[in-house]
């Protein structure tokens, strides 16, 4: 790999660690370039602003949604790439107790200024939100599907702030468990509007 592709990489990377554990306003560009080992003078040549490499960084991230997404899409069945999804926000779960979540972590925080920046870190939320009622639309729940996926999403951000919290990851997989046991019953057979509503209740 040539060396220039391989600093940007390094600097991206550097910054997506930084930002998640830090925050992006607290992440200097001296400490991105210290992270990836790259002399200061030559992250400008990259990245002209902190604003352009947090592009980068949300950039990397969404591409890892994508890569995601299309991992659980090979699931066939759409109750099946829900369940995958609680497993998979429960990973690393030692790192959400610490640090929090590094997409809801960064929209929040990017949010509160508002912005370009702020706007493409929403979109990546709005994505997931996105999958989670396409698979609920597959599933037959129909003009529920958003509200479905609103509700499961809510959820695993709560999951992520409530660890994060109280540093304790043993609220996540509990909770997992309770959305677990709510995907059961909404695909079983209880998919008319008030046994939807019923279901919901008891997660909402």
């Amino acid at each position: 790999m040539p060396r220039k592709t391989d600093k940007r990489v390094r600097l991206i990377d550097a910054a997506k660690v930084l930002i998640h554990q830090k925050g992006f306003n607290q992440t200097t560009l001296a400490d991105i370039a210290q992270e990836a080992d790259v002399p200061l003078g030559n992250v400008y040549y990259y990245f002209k602003t902190k604003e352009a490499i947090g592009e980068a960084v949300i950039e990397k991230r969404a591409a890892e949604f994508t890569e995601c997404f299309s991992k659980l899409d090979e699931e066939t069945d759409p109750k099946n790439r829900l369940l995958a999804l609680l497993q998979f926000s429960i990973e690393d779960l030692e790192l959400t107790a610490r640090y929090g979540c590094p997409v809801g972590g960064l929209c929040q925080e990017l949010g509160k200024q508002g912005g370009s920046l702020a706007d493409q870190a929403a979109k990546l939320l709005h994505d997931l939100l996105m999958w989670s009622e396409t698979q609920f639309r597959s599933l037959g729940l129909g003009e529920k599907s958003a509200d479905l996926a609103l509700n499961l999403v809510s959820n695993i951000q709560g999951i992520y702030l409530l660890t994060h919290t109280f540093k304790d990851p043993k609220l996540a997989i509990r909770q997992a468990k309770v959305l677990e046991e709510w995907l059961e019953k909404l695909t079983a057979g209880r998919t008319s509007s008030a046994s939807i509503r019923q279901v919901t209740s008891e997660v909402a």
